[in-house]
């Protein structure tokens, strides 16, 4: 009876207050639809994830607990547990995500993924001279015609750690040598490959390339080996004032239900209960560690590399 009682106090408590980065365009959807199938409102606040980690700690300093369940990118929501603001729960439609949506604490857990993958302009690039694996970037044929997404450090840093660091370094050094076109934002980059402006992509998201796709747009993408992934998790308040409302909401954005709005979205659901291609391959989480506790590190080895030394400015969600 663990779905009725949790049904039940959410229904007393009335309200649930949720702090994400998921745009209003794709999370005012799912807050409506919960709201319709429960009956429990929803106050949403939507910033840009190391926004939502500035409140949420501001607050819980000040000792006060506004914010009920928190939904944001992962390593964002690594660092709320270490400040102890995540409380451990549990949800029938765990069985239907997969071993990488969990951290070791389970704390939180994935309700979405970003991909990195290639994607390629149709017209420019042929059959013959789609990669077949990160090596195949460098290939002559391909010398300025690929792109870069300019704030990917954390990939940059989960491919180094992956080929060794030595093989990593003289990898992105070659490419590096070949002079990709560097470019701010995964949107921007699917549009540019869309128009051909940059015949192929190293580093997009596939669900943006994908929307583009979709509507005729002659571009693809692909996953190679390895595909890292970005995961966007959902967690429950450590003093959420609205629990049971709290673990409802939870379970829907995990339920085949929200994963589908989430994926008719053209997000990347985490389920494994909602077929999309978007998730059917092998992949891997990047590490949190990167960003949080190696970022300098990376950070300055991939400006040296392809930013001529400036400041690092990465994609904001």
């Amino acid at each position: 009876d663990r779905d009725a009682r949790v049904l039940a106090g959410a229904r007393k408590e009335g309200v649930v207050a949720i702090y994400t980065s998921l745009n209003t365009l794709d999370s005012v959807p799912l807050t409506a639809a919960f709201e319709k199938k429960y009956g429990v409102k929803t106050q949403l606040w939507r910033a840009a994830s190391e926004k939502v980690v500035q409140r949420a700690v501001t607050e819980a300093r000040a000792a006060r607990f506004a914010c009920d369940v928190m939904e944001t990118n992962g390593p964002e929501m690594e660092a709320l547990y270490r400040e102890g603001l995540l409380e451990q729960f549990e949800s029938p439609h765990f069985a239907d995500l997969p071993p990488a949506a969990f951290p070791k604490h389970r704390h939180y857990v994935a309700d979405r993924f970003n991909f990195f993958t290639i994607a390629y302009n149709t017209k420019l690039i042929g059959s013959n001279d789609v990669p077949r694996s990160y090596e195949d970037l460098l290939s002559p044929r391909l010398a300025g015609k690929v792109g870069l997404e300019a704030g990917d450090v954390d990939w940059f840093g989960a491919m180094v750690k992956h080929m060794g660091e030595q093989q990593g370094l003289a990898f992105f050094r070659r490419m590096a040598a070949a002079k990709p076109q560097i470019r701010s934002g995964h949107t921007l980059i699917g549009q540019l490959v869309a128009s051909g402006e940059i015949p192929i992509a190293a580093n997009i998201y596939n669900h943006n390339a994908e929307r583009v796709a979709v509507k005729g747009a002659p571009i693809r993408w692909k996953a190679l080996m390895p595909t890292f992934g970005r995961p966007n998790a959902i967690g429950v308040a450590r003093r959420a004032q609205h629990p049971h409302a709290a673990l409802l909401f939870t379970d829907f954005l995990l339920s085949r239900e929200g994963q589908t709005i989430l994926r008719d979205r053209n997000r990347v659901p985490a389920s494994r209960a909602v077929n999309s291609p978007l998730n059917n391959f092998p992949f891997e989480m990047i590490d949190p560690a990167i960003t949080l506790d190696e970022d300098e590190k990376w950070s300055k080895l991939w400006s040296d590399l392809f930013l001529k030394g400036q400041r690092v400015v990465r994609e904001v969600e």
